[in-house]
């Protein structure tokens, strides 16, 4: 076997060690599918109604503000589960468990990426659930499933990127409360960008966040662009007159948007 095989055989051995973790403690997994739920729930049922009717939508009140906070919600999943991540990598740091695979002929790649796979597809059965729950309490997105394709790639590029800083959080962590504690303000960082309320609301200093795409939902969410956005019903609205002027049915200078 080469290097490499040896490196993917070690691989697949600790990505099972992490998934049998998942199974025999599930409170980590029920807790971090849980609370984006909770949040989901409460903001739709009890702050939706004002909420909602300070979107300008159509509909507006719940219906209208379930299509806009779900996406902001699958953000704090996976930065839960990325928290939940340093700790697990904090855990085998100060338990001695590294100090013996050290000792073992194991290809040194192997306990990271066991972690940071296992956590991607935590992430993943995460996201499923959490927008399972959201399709029942009335989110409707209008994506194609082309769209639909090009979310979960960025989800998932997101969701790798967070899971190895977490990882480098959780190894530089001198105890696992620590390990706990350092990635907390990535699971508020929605609160600051337009996850929950529009930016246009907010004062200066927190709108500044919106700046930033991967905090930016609805810049960042190609599902949620395609749920209404404005500048994509603009570009259908100007590729609509720009057929019609084509075929002669409008002459030059009444296009509108």
């Amino acid at each position: 076997m080469t290097t490499l095989s040896y490196a993917v055989s070690d691989s697949a051995t600790m990505l099972r060690r992490q998934l049998r973790h998942m199974l025999r403690y599930p409170s980590m997994t029920v807790q971090l599918i849980g609370i984006p739920i909770i949040f989901l729930l409460l903001f739709v049922y009890v702050f939706g109604g004002t909420l909602g009717a300070g979107l300008g939508g159509a509909s507006g009140g719940r219906a209208e503000y379930v299509n806009y906070v779900t996406p902001g919600i699958l953000l704090m999943s996976m930065a839960g589960v990325a928290q939940g991540t340093a700790i697990s990598v904090a855990m085998d740091m100060t338990e001695g468990i590294i100090a013996r695979f050290r000792t073992m002929a194991i290809a040194r790649v192997s306990v990271l990426t066991g972690h940071v796979v296992g956590a991607m597809i935590q992430t993943m059965f995460s996201l499923t659930i959490v927008i399972g729950v959201a399709l029942l309490i009335g989110f409707r997105p209008n994506a194609s499933p082309v769209e639909w394709i090009a979310a979960i790639g960025v989800l998932g590029m997101l969701t790798f990127a967070l899971t190895w800083l977490t990882v480098a959080l959780g190894m530089t962590s001198k105890t696992v409360e620590a390990a706990s504690n350092l990635p907390m303000p990535l699971v508020f960082l929605p609160f600051l960008g337009s996850g929950f309320v529009p930016t246009d609301s907010m004062p200066a200093g927190p709108a500044l966040v919106r700046r930033v795409p991967a905090v930016h939902a609805r810049h960042r969410d190609p599902a949620r662009t395609a749920d209404g956005h404005p500048d994509r019903q603009q570009r259908r609205h100007r590729r609509r007159l720009v057929r019609r002027y084509r075929a002669g049915r409008i002459p030059l200078g009444e296009e509108t948007v």
